[in-house]
């Protein structure tokens, strides 16, 4: 009997060593992901610098980004980007919907719930530092069948996997002094896991994204400046370029 409990003890023992291992994995995975922004953090001018054609890549931290100067006839107060809600915010704002805030796991979700029972807004307004790219593109397609535009006002910004949501809008419009930038995405892979799961999970995010921005009409030469441009920075598209790869549209 006594060496029956042994056994049972040793497998319990077993297991916590093996789920202590696991967390200590998962923690150095994380640190393992920032590292290199750590050691050799981007070089490239803050967002407050100006862009201009050939010089259009900047730090992207979004606690950091600086607050742009906002169109003072605007419905609503917006936050500081650097001050977003950790969750997208929704609310009406005269006849358009504002979405702020960080895009977080769920949001494209509760962003359907919030829509039940509302007539379906014709115009979706922005004001994003980008978040979970899945979340993003769930909310992208749900703009997008209830054939609701998307703007971004003065000051509005629209960073990382916001501008898969911007993309969703039948109509496009974007303001020439708001920003939108895009940059590489993590995709929630586990970087505890092997290395080919890991390229798979990847892989995976990226053709759902190229078929999301192939539905929405846009141009997918897009995907050659975000996939070459690090997490840690973000380069912004000029008012042409946001015409010429179809995330803006202009009357017919």
């Amino acid at each position: 009997m006594s060496g029956k409990s042994n056994t049972v003890r040793r497998a319990i023992l077993a297991i916590l060593a093996f789920q202590i291992g696991m967390a200590i994995v998962l923690a150095g995975g994380d640190l393992m992901r920032a590292l290199p922004s750590l050691i050799a953090p981007s070089n490239q001018p803050s967002l407050d610098n100006p862009v201009s054609p050939g010089d259009q890549t900047r730090r992207f931290r979004p606690a950091d980004i600086p607050a742009r100067p906002g169109n003072p006839d605007r419905v609503t107060d917006i936050p500081s980007p650097g001050n977003m809600p950790s969750r997208l915010r929704f609310e009406e704002a005269g006849d358009a919907v504002l979405l702020t805030g960080t895009i977080a796991g769920g949001d494209a979700e509760r962003f359907d719930e919030w829509l039940e029972g509302r007539d379906a807004p014709q115009t979706i307004r922005l004001h994003s530092p980008g978040g979970s790219v899945m979340d993003a593109l769930a909310i992208g397609r749900t703009i997008r069948d209830m054939d609701a535009g998307t703007v971004m006002e003065s000051g509005d910004i629209c960073f990382s996997a916001c501008p898969y949501v911007l993309a969703g809008g039948v109509t496009r419009t974007v303001d020439e002094d708001s920003l939108v930038g895009v940059h590489q995405h993590y995709f929630d892979e586990n970087v505890a896991l092997p290395a080919f799961i890991a390229v798979e999970d990847i892989q995976r995010g990226q053709a759902a994204v190229v078929g999301y921005l192939s539905d929405m009409g846009i141009d997918l030469r897009i995907m050659e400046l975000s996939l070459s441009t690090p997490p840690d920075e973000i380069y912004v598209l000029l008012p042409e370029e946001l015409d010429e790869y179809g995330m803006t549209t202009t009357d017919s």
